[in-house]
């Protein structure tokens, strides 16, 4: 994390968000030693269901998966967090569990569409379904996360809830219409989606 950044979002941003509550990881982020800067996001394979109806893919904090069609994503511990459900015209769906705080190795807030974006591909794309804690999110989230303000710039945070411009900020990163996409806010518990 930058230097000053934790006292900067904890006095800053938190207080404003409306008594926001942080899943562990986000927490663990916080308040972890600061070694310095924060690490890269690592590519690696994202978690893929093996056929069969029953699958069920666990997409956690700052992760991409896929469940095959007729399996079910499950995100877990979604306080703070948007999880964004792309259902694919195959029956398969490709998520993404973005957190407003980098969890170490994962990926962080304006990194997450792109590598969801990348996961999809070219296959034909029926809805996409974000779900999660809209009252959290300042929808510029995912284009500058807010690792990458620095010490003395001004970290926005969301006033009010803002499903559209969440809507139009996860088409945007993803090349889809807008009609395409609806957000649902559904803080504190785990998110299934079959």
């Amino acid at each position: 994390m930058i230097p000053g950044m934790k006292s900067k979002i904890i006095s800053s941003v938190l207080p404003r968000a409306g008594a926001l509550l942080l899943s562990c990881a986000a927490v663990s982020v916080l308040l972890a030693p600061q070694l310095g800067s924060v690490a890269e996001a690592r590519p690696r394979p994202a978690a893929t269901a093996p056929g069969g109806a029953t699958a069920v893919v666990r997409i956690t904090e700052g992760q991409v998966g896929e469940a095959a069609p007729g399996g079910t994503i499950l995100y877990p511990s979604v306080t703070s967090c948007l999880t964004v459900t792309v259902r694919l015209g195959d029956g398969a769906r490709a998520g993404a569990h973005a957190s407003l705080f980098r969890v170490p190795g994962e990926y962080r807030s304006d990194e997450i569409l792109a590598a969801l974006k990348r996961r999809v591909g070219d296959r034909p794309v029926s809805a996409v379904e974000v779900r999660g804690a809209t009252g959290a999110w300042y929808p510029g989230y995912f284009v500058k996360a807010i690792e990458s303000y620095g010490d003395g710039e001004s970290v926005p945070f969301p006033t009010r809830p803002d499903p559209e411009g969440i809507a139009r900020a996860v088409a945007d990163g993803l090349g889809q219409p807008r009609a395409a996409v609806t957000v649902e806010d559904l803080p504190d518990g785990d998110i299934a989606v079959g």
